[in-house]
């Protein structure tokens, strides 16, 4: 049964990285017609962010360049994350003036969700009042918009920023159970909902349900046979509920927190082919992500070198997409590995280990991500899983695999050698 007396926020900065450059530059997103993108890669470059006035002339914010009608007078900005950052932490700074720390969760660099409830009495606010009232101090110290969910648990107050705050005049949303089972039940497309991505809603579309309320009539023996322990959220989100809170998230530790890889070479290698080495075994980690339907968003790196003759190298980062990504995971590897290896002593000890591993569900990518290209990687990762699974680990190898330095196909054949 819902708790009446709960009250959540969830707070979004609205085009945040193009309204940051447009603050920077004195400007009214709301007005002024800018794009966030990198313009040295030329019409195909990715428009990670645009204002709402150019967004009214029908241009995204996962456009291309190119895509942009010439009609159209526009600012390109080139993307600036660490400003980015500095925004976001002086926003952070604004929620502890109403709001303590424990009750805040960030849930990316321009989302936060906030637990009001044990608030509104001592302020002697209504929900609204004190949304109000954070997001008139955001825009006052920092010139950003902000829209707001406000709901009666996590799931509604996330509905209610994504679906309904867009469509009212003071950027504000609100649902309970009950205007959510009134107004949402038959919402398409399901993609609009929280923790429903394209691959679900065409599940869900093939069983013949195209709306939430489809999924409270459908038989739930079924939706688990099809969804697995998913179907539980599935099913709870459709009915409104959600029993998770901000407590559970801070609390929560996952049983499998790490994936790790380790091997020490047969001989030294120098700086350049332990590079390769690495990148074995992020590939090698990466398709048990894949498998196991697992993303990370922190990753560590140890580096042994040969007979002790210097201390070993260790480092880790958090990164900003939770992701099973080859490609991205790889290229933070590569960046550790560049700050963290001294390249003057052969190496003869390599281990790595992606961290925070939770259910994929949990993914989630920065505006910088090119989600098009994720996907198409996401499905050759899972074809060679599969193929792989069948055939054997050596029946599908990569360019680098057939090199003189690695170590993959061989480590391929003997018994539990992939892992140390």
């Amino acid at each position: 049964m819902e708790e009446i007396n709960k009250i959540y926020l969830c707070i979004d900065l609205k085009s945040f990285y193009a309204s940051v450059e447009c603050v920077e530059r004195g400007l009214d997103p709301f007005e002024v017609n800018l794009v966030v993108a990198d313009p040295d890669r030329g019409g195909g470059a990715i428009t990670l962010a645009a204002t709402p006035a150019i967004k009214k002339l029908g241009v995204p914010s996962r456009g291309r360049i190119y895509e942009i009608s010439d009609n159209i007078e526009y600012i390109i900005a080139r993307p600036r994350m660490h400003l980015y950052m500095e925004y976001s932490a002086r926003i952070y700074s604004i929620f502890l003036k109403h709001i303590a720390p424990e009750d805040i969760h960030v849930y990316s660099i321009d989302e936060a969700f906030l637990d009001a409830t044990p608030y509104l009495e001592l302020y002697g606010l209504t929900p609204k009042q004190l949304a109000r009232r954070i997001l008139e101090d955001i825009y006052d110290e920092t010139g950003i918009t902000a829209t707001v969910g406000i709901g009666t648990n996590l799931f509604l107050t996330k509905v209610a920023l994504d679906i309904t705050a867009k469509h009212t005049p003071d950027n504000m949303g609100y649902l309970n159970v009950e205007l959510f089972r009134q107004q949402l039940w038959h919402h398409t497309p399901l993609t609009d909902f929280w923790m429903i991505g394209p691959g679900t809603a065409n599940h869900l579309a093939r069983l013949g349900i195209t709306d939430l309320y489809g999924i409270t009539q459908f038989p739930e023996y079924i939706l688990y046979r099809e969804f697995g322990i998913y179907a539980e959220i599935l099913i709870d989100h459709a009915w409104g509920k959600e029993t998770v809170e901000i407590k559970d998230i801070k609390a929560y530790q996952p049983k499998a927190n790490s994936i790790s890889n380790s091997q020490i070479l047969f001989e030294d290698y120098n700086y350049k082919d332990a590079f390769l080495i690495l990148k074995e075994m992020v590939d090698s980690n990466v398709l048990t992500l894949t498998e196991k339907h697992l993303v990370s968003d922190h990753i560590s790196l140890f580096i042994g070198y040969s007979k002790d003759k210097r201390k070993p190298s260790r480092g880790s980062t958090k990164i900003t997409n939770r992701t099973n990504s080859y490609r991205i995971l790889m290229e933070e590897f590569r960046l550790l590995y560049q700050k963290i290896v001294d390249p003057n002593y052969p190496i003869r000890h390599i281990g790595v280990s992606f961290g925070n591993v939770r259910d994929e569900i949990y993914e989630q990518y920065d505006l910088f991500a090119d989600i098009d290209e994720i996907e198409k990687e996401r499905k050759l990762q899972q074809t060679l899983v599969d193929i792989r699974n069948k055939f054997g680990k050596n029946a599908v190898l990569k360019g680098m695999n057939y090199l003189d330095k690695g170590t993959a196909r061989y480590r391929n054949t003997t018994i539990g050698g992939h892992k140390a």
